[in-house]
């Protein structure tokens, strides 16, 4: 008995499962930033606790970032499980980072970069593309995925999945990396000072 395949909308409008994951996506974060999800489903951290979720979005952003390269390496190789498996490990990482990033703005604050005036506005340069990249490449992440889940081997060839993922990596790759970057400085390089529960878009 033939059963139906969940996949079949996704597979057939795969732009369309992109753009709505997206929206979900985007208005979860802006949600968060302008109020509209309420405060109370976010913990009550103390300036402790907002530290150590920083350093642990350092690392799961430096782990993401590896896992990207390998899975860059691995079709470069012609290994599709392997590539397959560093690409759903980053997007999986992702989410993590998503959830301690909420948890930290929305239940702590965030913290202000503190320092000279050329490191500062390098840092400014620095998370001024990060955010702009980390906002552009969810779209083209998601349609790269969604190609990816609902899609065998062989048939990607036929879709544009190669093209955008190589954009989707790219710019996933470099959006982390000065992410990273940031992180370093304003936390071990430079001085900061600390906002409770600001509703202000940075990285750390």
């Amino acid at each position: 008995m033939a059963t139906a395949d969940v996949t079949a909308p996704a597979k057939a409008h795969p732009r369309v499962t992109a753009a709505i994951l997206t929206v979900l996506g985007y208005g979860l974060v802006l949600g968060t930033f302008a109020g509209v999800v309420p405060q109370s489903i976010y913990p009550d951290l103390t300036l402790a606790q907002v530290n150590l979720l920083s350093h642990a979005i350092a690392a799961v952003n430096t782990v993401t970032t590896l896992l990207l390269v390998a899975g860059w390496y691995f079709i470069r190789q012609n290994e599709v499980r392997k590539h397959a498996a560093a690409m759903s490990s980053a997007f999986a990482l992702i989410l993590v980072f998503l959830v301690l990033y909420l948890a930290k703005v929305g239940g702590g604050g965030t913290k202000e970069f503190v320092g000279p005036t050329l490191p500062y506005y390098a840092y400014l340069a620095m998370l001024a593309v990060h955010i702009v990249l980390s906002i552009l490449a969810v779209p083209v992440v998601l349609y790269a995925l969604v190609l990816a889940v609902t899609h065998t081997p062989a048939e990607l060839r036929q879709t544009s999945h190669r093209r955008v993922g190589r954009v989707a990596a790219s710019s996933w790759i470099t959006s982390l990396t000065l992410g990273v970057v940031a992180y370093v400085l304003l936390n071990h390089v430079y001085d900061w000072e600390f906002t409770a529960a600001a509703v202000v878009f940075v990285p750390f």
